[in-house]
């Protein structure tokens, strides 16, 4: 039977290649004090641009039950089994939804099989398992196959990134004023990760040119022990210094031109501007 793959924008997957690999996209929402937008139909780059100026940041929403119903009913109508690979349930209900969803359909169609992985992580971390699931699916695998190939990839997945400022995660409510007030002062740049499905800090480093030497000496480590299958230079806010980023320290490092993709606008409102690199290894860590 052939199974669909399910995620949330969340994942950040380009569009372009969620289509081609037949990946159904369900769109988190931001409210910015008028609307509800859809994550999914916003322009990325004029919203990065329009939140700097922002005075109280927008929030975020997670998608309703109802239209995880929607995507998973599709799916098993036209015969397939469903697959999805959703954010941390840490960072958002996302997942819970996805599982309510999931009881509704199965009430219904109780010969169908819907199976929900977390992730454990957000962005292209995220992504990296539903791309993988997808790869398998579209190669004819069993949906055990594919919940193998998602598993397999995410525990060879890093994700390391450093925000130029503290001040989104302060007014996010995700470090103190002091905290916050203090780094700024020190100029304390942290370099963050994801582990056990929240983000903790990985280092601290006192500039930001220092904070990317650091992030691409670990993935030179992680590269020489491990080797290396993907990887990917992120960013929130403005994408030259990605770009300078992947340019002067990723692509000599990998003898090739790296993709600068954009974070999804959910993960970045919390953040703010900064960059960010997401790499899986050929080799599982010891």
């Amino acid at each position: 039977m052939p199974v669909s793959v399910v995620t949330d924008s969340v994942s950040s997957i380009p569009a372009p290649d969620a289509a081609g690999l037949g990946i159904d996209v369900v769109s988190m929402y931001i409210h910015d004090g008028q609307t509800n937008l859809r994550e999914l139909d916003m322009d990325v780059a004029d919203f990065y641009r329009r939140i700097q100026d922002m005075d109280t940041l927008p929030t975020s929403a997670q998608p309703s039950i109802d239209s995880f119903v929607s995507v998973f009913k599709s799916a098993v109508d036209r015969g397939s089994e469903v697959l999805g690979v959703f954010v941390s349930h840490k960072m958002s209900g996302t997942y819970d939804a996805a599982c309510m969803a999931a009881g509704i359909v199965l009430a219904e169609r109780p010969g169908a099989r819907i199976e929900l992985l977390d992730s454990g992580s957000n962005s292209l971390q995220e992504g990296f398992g539903a791309i993988a699931a997808a790869k398998a699916a579209k190669a004819g695998a069993t949906i055990d196959r594919c919940i193998h190939a998602a598993q397999d990839t995410l525990r060879r997945t890093r994700y390391l990134f450093t925000p130029t400022t503290l001040e989104y995660l302060r007014r996010g409510g995700r470090i103190g004023a002091a905290s916050a007030m203090v780094g700024g002062l020190l100029q304390i740049k942290p370099i963050l990760t994801v582990e056990n499905g929240e983000a903790t800090q990985f280092g601290k480093v006192r500039t930001q040119s220092r904070a990317l030497a650091e992030i691409a000496r670990k993935f030179s480590d992680d590269v020489s022990a491990y080797g290396l299958r993907q990887v990917v230079v992120h960013y929130i806010g403005d994408i030259e210094p990605a770009q300078r980023f992947a340019r002067q320290h990723i692509e000599p490092l990998v003898g090739r031109p790296v993709r600068v993709i954009a974070v999804s606008p959910v993960v970045g409102l919390h953040v703010g501007p900064a960059v960010a690199l997401v790499y899986e290894t050929e080799l599982e860590w010891l």
